[in-house]
């Protein structure tokens, strides 16, 4: 006997919670697409797809905006509940940046000095970093370019990094206002050490793909200069030794005459970057994923998360809290001197001189911070 009996109702349901995503085309947007499942001969795999969410932001080292990082969350959302989609990969355009962190214009020019327009703006971070969490399907961040400032935080909450061997890594908050504090002073720690966690959160260093690799928080590195139909590698690190008189050099940048010519060689070539072998590690890593049983995958794959998630989940909202009331005084000061410094020559302010009016108790006021802003060129 079956149940034949038993009434059913047998129509597919739409998941879907956004009808109207915040996507695009022309930048600055967040674009959303679904790619056909290819096999490794590059057949199409029929009534399965990849999803791509990519930050389309290439003349400001797609940072996002406030309507991309609306895009990204309609993203992971939307793709968490397609029941057609395989995986993820989460990657930016152009030959130079996966992601520069925040839009410093916007930060600059309208959220400093309203705090709450700028907490309200976190409440939605919050949630960009919780939908990549919360994704039920493995994420990929595919590292095209440099992974900076709150690109690096919205790339370590994803689940595998393959990496251009041009990008570079670190955070930017305290020489710019601000601190690593939308999930790099929370994530860092379980994919470094703790000291090397500290001095990448504050020393605002930026570390090679190789060094990165080396230490663990990438899962491959690969080159993408082809000249010649010869692969190159990022001539400006050291990768062919690990020590050198006692010291580890290995992913280290090159010193003098040898790094001035890996800068020009990649200033050559960068543009015409070919992402051939990181699409080709991107596909062989999607692949893989196919073919476990999904229910057990992501089981894993949260597992694995949820380490991550207990320390975000435990200070994310203090960080909000944190960062929109900064709003009104470093990060003032910080992202202005960064938005302005084609107007006066420089990027930061005079530290030592803002230093020196806190000790002497100088009032928070548009007096002492004119006094520790550049002034515009002549």
């Amino acid at each position: 006997m079956n149940l034949d009996w038993m009434p059913r109702d047998n129509n597919p349901k739409d998941h879907t919670l956004h009808r109207n995503p915040h996507w695009g085309t022309e930048a600055p947007c967040t674009v959303y697409e679904k790619r056909p499942l290819t096999d490794p001969k590059g057949n199409v795999v029929e009534g399965l797809f990849v999803s791509w969410i990519r930050l389309n932001n290439p003349k400001q080292y797609n940072s996002y905006t406030t309507d991309m990082v609306k895009g990204v969350i309609a993203g992971f959302e939307n793709a968490s509940l397609d029941r057609s989609v395989v995986a993820v990969v989460f990657t930016g355009t152009g030959p130079y940046s996966f992601c520069s962190g925040g839009n410093t214009k916007e930060y600059s020019e309208f959220y400093s000095k309203r705090c709450d327009e700028y907490g309200q703006y976190m409440e939605l971070f919050n949630h960009m970093v919780d939908s990549i969490l919360a994704c039920k399907k493995p994420v990929i961040s595919r590292v095209n370019g440099m992974r900076v400032a709150g690109g690096q935080e919205i790339g370590l909450a994803c689940d595998i990094a393959i990496s251009s061997d041009l990008a570079i890594f670190g955070q930017a908050g305290p020489r710019h206002g601000s601190a690593p504090a939308g999930g790099s002073s929370d994530f860092l720690p379980w994919f470094l050490t703790a000291e090397d966690a500290m001095w990448n959160c504050v020393s605002c260093e930026m570390w090679s793909a190789y060094k990165m690799k080396a230490k663990g928080m990438l899962s491959k590195v690969v080159p993408v200069l082809k000249v010649d139909d010869q692969w190159v590698r990022n001539p400006s690190i050291i990768t062919d030794k690990y020590v050198d008189d006692g010291e580890i050099v290995y992913g280290e940048y090159k010193k003098g005459q040898d790094l001035k010519d890996g800068f020009a060689f990649i200033k050559q070539h960068q543009a015409n970057a070919d992402f051939e072998l990181l699409d080709k590690e991107v596909d062989a890593v999607i692949w893989k994923f196919a073919n476990l049983f999904p229910g057990c995958l992501i089981k894993s794959i949260d597992g694995i998360r949820q380490k991550k998630k207990f320390f975000w989940d435990t200070m994310k909202n203090d960080h909000r809290h944190w960062l929109a009331a900064n709003m009104s005084g470093e990060a003032f000061l910080g992202f202005g001197a960064f938005n302005t410094k084609k107007i006066t020559g420089q990027g930061t302010i005079d530290f030592i001189k803002f230093r020196q009016n806190v000790a002497d108790s100088k009032l928070w006021n548009e007096e002492m911070f004119a006094d520790v802003m550049g002034n515009p060129k002549e």
